[in-house]
């Protein structure tokens, strides 16, 4: 039997500090001998805290950093916006190694509160920064710092789990290097997608509450001429986002103004690739040049050779590419939205065709399925059955533009009850008709493809009337949020509960 949401109390985790028992009817036990019940263990926890000692090795560094966010005006490239950002766009990236000590200090100079999430790190639970259920809002004018271990290299990122904040400036990349990596690449190449509506016209606010207010996905737009109709994609399913944006961007700028990359012919670039968008889907290539997929989400796969790669919101993809002996653009195709954006890398030998066209050309190309990549050796959770089994059925849109996690909103009191020690699987069933990039925080899961092993990723998307099964290791304790990557579905409710207990 599939477990159901305990009830965990009236409001509030974070402010009732965890103090409460579970109690889980027979109906709604767990499959594999789950729990039946127990009490939490809360981000104050001493089980937290020792899993952070657990995680923490001797000689690692502490790398301190303050950040401010703030509200200021942003150059896209010709076109200029007002936001809110880390001082920049993307934020000045972070860089650290395996293991190391990060400590940051963000004052929020914003008029509404904000948070941080490390997204994708297996960090400690009182430092992931959800309101209400791992720490409280950081009020305008106040500061708070964020200190945890960073246990696994990778290619991360940061941004805010406050409201549909995700869909300003707010972002940047966080690098957890491994001194172990660099004998098949020369040198690194960070690029952050995303699409852009703030500040020309519209802000996030503005937009979620007319999504809630006309009850369905979508806005008339017949007085802005020039605006294209609502994304769609076959390669999706259907419905490729809910929003309408003017723009998407590469390293903060749109296509026609990209950043430039200085290199060489031969020269072999990591690419690490963030999707940071809220509503978008990327496919990404180089014409001409096959990139060597070896990292999803942080962790290793068997690499891969692939002309173009697809990216959901929240997911980070690292490629090698070997330059070829002319001018190329790293194209981003905006799925279902017939926008681009685009970083160059120049050899200073002229490109042998323009970017509009080389982009025509890469939609053409068969986008292979990412969620069957395979994870590489000594990274694999072995198959074997799960301890506890969780269904997470998602629905959508409801009256009001809600969208729902097992026929519910999200409620930060309530859970799905989970043991340390467990190998827990989540069993993601679609009944929408639009794609959902799933993401689960502080831990990462094993795609099971199959009934084979997938790659090991922290997001990863379910298309429509679709089931994805993944796996992971309950061995992080505390209050974890899984939820759905697109902000304003998330924000409209697809969001759950993943409770340890004791």
């Amino acid at each position: 039997m599939t477990a159901q949401p305990a009830s965990f109390g009236r409001r509030g985790l974070f402010r009732l500090g965890f103090g409460l028992a579970v109690a889980t009817s027979a109906a709604g036990c767990a499959s594999g001998g789950g729990p039946s019940g127990g009490t939490l263990i809360g981000p104050s926890s001493p089980k937290v805290a020792a899993a952070e000692r657990a995680r923490q090795i001797e000689g690692a560094r502490k790398t301190s950093v303050k950040l401010a966010a703030v509200q200021t005006e942003v150059d896209l490239g010709g076109v200029t916006a007002s936001t809110w950002s880390y001082g920049d766009l993307p934020g000045k990236e972070i860089r650290i190694r395996r293991g190391d000590l990060l400590n940051v200090e963000l004052r929020n100079q914003l008029p509404q509160p904000t948070s941080i999430h490390w997204h994708g790190l297996a960090l400690r639970n009182d430092m992931d920064g959800v309101p209400d259920l791992t720490q409280s809002e950081i009020v305008s004018g106040g500061s708070f710092t964020y200190e945890f271990t960073a246990p696994d290299p990778g290619t991360y990122w940061f941004h805010p789990h406050s409201g549909v904040q995700l869909d300003r400036g707010l972002y940047a990349p966080l690098i957890v290097e491994d001194p172990e990596d660099g004998s098949n690449y020369d040198t690194e190449l960070v690029i952050v997608l995303d699409d852009w509506l703030d500040g020309l016209g519209r802000t996030p606010d503005a937009v979620f509450d007319e999504l809630r207010a006309n009850g369905m996905p979508g806005m008339d737009h017949g007085s802005m001429p020039g605006m294209p109709a609502m994304p769609k994609s076959e390669l999706l399913g259907g419905d490729a986002g809910d929003v309408i944006y003017p723009h998407v961007l590469a390293n903060g700028k749109v296509w026609k103004a990209p950043r430039t990359f200085a290199t060489k012919p031969g020269q072999r670039i990591r690419l690490r690739l963030i999707n940071a968008a809220a509503d978008t889907v990327f496919r990404v290539g180089v014409p001409g040049a096959p990139m060597t997929v070896t990292h999803a989400d942080g962790f290793p796969v068997v690499p891969v050779e692939l002309d173009v790669v697809l990216l959901g919101m929240g997911e980070r993809l690292d490629c090698v590419v070997t330059v070829p002996d002319r001018t190329v653009p790293v194209l981003a195709l905006a799925e279902g939205r017939g926008l681009f954006a685009q970083v160059t890398l120049s050899t200073g030998v002229a490109a042998s065709a323009d970017s509009e066209a080389l982009a025509a050309e890469l939609a053409k190309l068969v986008v292979p399925e990412m969620n069957a990549l395979r994870a590489a050796d000594g990274v694999a959770l072995p198959l074997r059955e799960p301890d506890v089994t969780h269904d997470l059925v998602l629905e959508g849109p409801g009256d009001k533009y809600t969208w729902t996690i097992n026929g519910k909103v999200y409620d930060p009191t309530e859970g799905l009850p989970i043991r340390s020690g467990q190998v827990v699987r989540l069993r993601m069933q679609n009944k929408s008709k639009m794609f959902h990039p799933m993401h689960v925080h502080g831990h990462t899961f094993q795609v099971r493809a199959n009934g084979k092993i997938g790659p090991r990723r922290d997001t990863a998307i379910v298309l429509p009337n679709r089931e994805l099964i993944v796996d992971f290791e309950a061995d992080n304790p505390g209050q974890w949020l899984t939820h759905c990557h697109n902000v304003y579905h998330g924000e409209a409710g697809m969001m759950a509960v993943l409770s340890y207990v004791e």
